[in-house]
């Protein structure tokens, strides 16, 4: 019995051996997987933004975007890393350029890129003028450059409205009315070539409320997957803490609650902080709660509280999304209560996720701690800590 005892312990040895070897090449793996997530901005395709004003005989566009998409010719629609769209060299190439040239290269593709913006005036197609061109300096390579373009079409007689289609090709636009009464104005987020709703040329362009709600129910979604890697990993933190369904349920009770009310309250206009404080605080939330994970395996009192603490900072991270792309007075709540579920469903979709591909297979394994939830924390913890030096120091 003893040489047998004793037989065992080489094997056991091996055992752990193997898990511990395991568990390094997970968390190289995971890190690897997380890391090409990218930084939370870096390369990140922005939406548009395109102000509207129509009069009884023209209509204004003012738009905010990055124009070296247009030149490159990159088709970026539904990326959301110009990385990942053919061609990007092109792209990479102009975003070193100074603003001068490339305002001069916008300029001479200028009358192949026009016919591209589709502007409706009932059954007349309008070709819109470039008044002027106003392109950004020289920054951070890795971040998108933000020009303005003024255009201006004369449109038909008659009072037929004006509706606007983006080609999907140059990824999603904000498009927002002027000139109106603002409690009143439209304001459309346009993906994959989609048209506006009409807009007069007196008054506000109307659009029902079921509308607005689908609408941003989709954009909240889409905030979280496939767009918001900073909020998948934090949500991934909150699963790998502890697979019971208590711990879970407290941990996103707590998230939600306290994003829905920053949301809210930022969106209203009742709090504002800068970017530049929340980004990063957000990247220092992943890697706290991806570090307890790691050090206390149960749950403590103050876990619940420092969580719905991170949640508020997450929810302003969620306004700025709102605050970026517009969001109609006329449909204030809807817009808001839309975006809210959306984010929530967001949310819903990766833990699921991550339940069916890792807590269903793995999850009862006496192992999963060591092999699978602490090198998982360990893979996030070390993305969040990148991201926090990249928004404050590099």
């Amino acid at each position: 019995m003893e040489r047998s005892s004793l037989g065992m312990v080489p094997f056991k040895l091996r055992g752990i051996g193997r898990l511990s070897s395991l568990a390094l090449a997970l968390t190289a793996l995971l890190a690897a997987l997380l890391a090409s997530l990218g930084p939370a901005r870096a390369h990140e395709i922005r939406p548009a933004i395109a102000d509207i004003e129509v009069r009884p005989d023209s209509a204004e566009l003012t738009i905010r975007l990055t124009l070296e998409t247009l030149v490159s010719g990159i088709d970026v629609a539904g990326l959301t890393d110009t990385n990942e769209a053919e061609g990007v060299e092109r792209y990479d190439a102009l975003r070193a350029l100074p603003p001068e040239e490339l305002e001069e290269r916008f300029r001479a593709a200028w009358r192949d890129l026009a016919p591209r913006i589709l502007l409706r005036s009932g059954d007349h197609v309008l070709v819109p003028e470039l008044v002027f061109v106003e392109v950004g300096e020289v920054g951070d390579p890795g971040l998108p450059r933000e020009s303005v373009i003024g255009l201006r079409a004369e449109l038909p007689p008659g009072d037929a409205p004006v509706s606007l289609s983006w080609p999907a090709a140059w990824g999603p636009i904000a498009l927002r009315q002027m000139g109106v009464e603002e409690a009143e104005a439209y304001t459309g987020y346009l993906t994959g070539g989609e048209e506006s709703a009409p807009i007069p040329r007196t008054g506000t362009a109307s659009e029902s409320w079921a509308r607005t709600f689908i609408r941003y129910v989709v954009i909240g979604f889409e905030h979280i997957v496939p767009l918001g890697a900073d909020h998948i990993l934090f949500v991934l933190g909150l699963f790998f803490f502890s697979l019971r369904l208590r711990p879970l349920l407290y941990q996103v009770t707590a998230f939600t609650a306290a994003h829905t009310v920053t949301l809210a309250l930022a969106t209203l206009g009742v709090v504002s902080v800068s970017p530049a404080l929340v980004e990063p605080l957000i990247a220092a939330s992943i890697v706290f709660v991806a570090v307890e994970n790691i050090v206390f395996p149960r749950m403590n009192p103050w876990r619940t509280a420092i969580v719905f603490g991170f949640g508020l900072l997450h929810g302003l991270g969620f306004a700025s999304v709102l605050g970026e792309i517009g969001l109609s007075p006329s449909r204030l709540v809807t817009g808001l209560v839309g975006f809210n579920i959306g984010v929530e469903l967001g949310q819903l979709a990766v833990i699921a996720a991550a339940f069916l591909l890792v807590g269903l297979p793995f999850g009862r394994r006496p192992w999963y701690r060591g092999v699978v939830a602490v090198p998982a924390s360990a893979a996030i913890a070390l993305v969040g800590g990148w991201w926090f030096l990249e928004r404050t120091v590099l």
